[in-house]
């Protein structure tokens, strides 16, 4: 291995260039020092070499596993319990605990561990009716009877009387409250009626006003319509008088002139007298005519 001594140099442009002159490396240990207080003797030399320096990391950077930060988000793996059992087997047991101290289970994974061996207990509670307390029994005398009918049955006698008595409170108050419920429901039912007697009240006179108005609203639509009617008659009677008042003497004017209108005397001698005169007139004409040739033929 050949190191490179510095040499400056200056050419006649006046250009500076650097160039080292090639010299013996001294040979060097091929492992570190493990101790973090000692260095390596090539670090302690003027030149240096980032390659064996400490503070530099060795390898590629691509390849390298990168820790998440502290504060971002965390993977959360589940594991199988087979797993989990055969990590707790290759992890080996811990020392035990100093006096005052103990070990306390806790995940120092990279990854959370959802513990689903959790079992998911309730809580439930019962009560149950109360009973009447039994009471004393009472002190063995020995008589000539078994027992004393008369303390005996007084027992009895107080549960019967005082079942009689619940039973015939609850049968009263049961009684009182269909009484009350049945005052209520006609009450109700009362207060129903009266509300849809004023109802149908309501009802029907506004149906009765609806009728009205829908009269009232015809008549007067039937008032409009005929006063419409009639100015339209007496428009179109103004307007009909106004055009016959001048058409009636053209009217008049035009049937004389076409001849509709005539004298009867000049009527009969233009059709019956002048005719024949004309006939006439010819007729004697033609004879003398006919005689002037016949005699002008002589």
């Amino acid at each position: 291995i050949m190191a490179f001594a510095p040499h400056h140099r200056r050419d006649g442009g006046g250009l500076y260039s650097f160039s080292s002159r090639p010299r013996a490396v001294e040979s060097r240990p091929r492992y570190r020092d493990d101790q973090p207080h000692c260095l390596d003797s090539s670090m302690q030399r003027a030149h240096g070499n980032i390659m064996y320096d400490r503070r530099v990391v060795r390898g590629n950077t691509y390849g390298r596993h990168v820790l998440p930060p502290p504060g971002g988000s965390r993977t959360v793996r589940q594991r199988s319990p087979a797993q989990r059992a055969a990590r707790e087997q290759l992890r080996g047991s811990s020392p035990e605990a100093l006096l005052g101290r103990k070990h306390v289970h806790m995940q120092t994974e990279r990854y959370l561990e959802e513990l689903s061996e959790v079992l998911v207990s309730e809580n439930a509670e019962c009560q149950t009716d109360a009973f009447l307390d039994r009471p004393a029994s009472p002190l063995f005398i020995e008589q000539g009877d078994l027992f004393d009918f008369d303390v005996e049955v007084q027992p009895v006698l107080e549960v019967l009387v005082g079942k009689v008595m619940e039973q015939s409170l609850l049968e009263v108050m049961e009684e009182e409250e269909l009484a009350s419920l049945k005052a209520q429901q006609r009450t109700f039912e009362e207060l129903r009626n009266s509300r849809l007697a004023e109802v149908q009240r309501l009802q029907e006179q506004e149906r009765r006003h609806s009728q009205e108005r829908e009269r009232r609203i015809a008549q007067q639509k039937e008032v409009l319509r005929k006063e419409k009617e009639t100015a339209e008659k007496i428009a179109a009677r103004a307007i009909t008088q106004q055009y016959l008042a001048g058409l009636q003497p053209a009217v008049f004017s035009s049937l004389r002139g076409h001849g509709f209108f005539y004298d009867p005397v000049e009527r009969d001698v233009e059709t019956n007298f002048l005719p024949w005169l004309m006939a006439e007139v010819n007729d004697t004409l033609r004879k003398r005519s006919t005689a002037r040739q016949t005699l002008d033929s002589e």
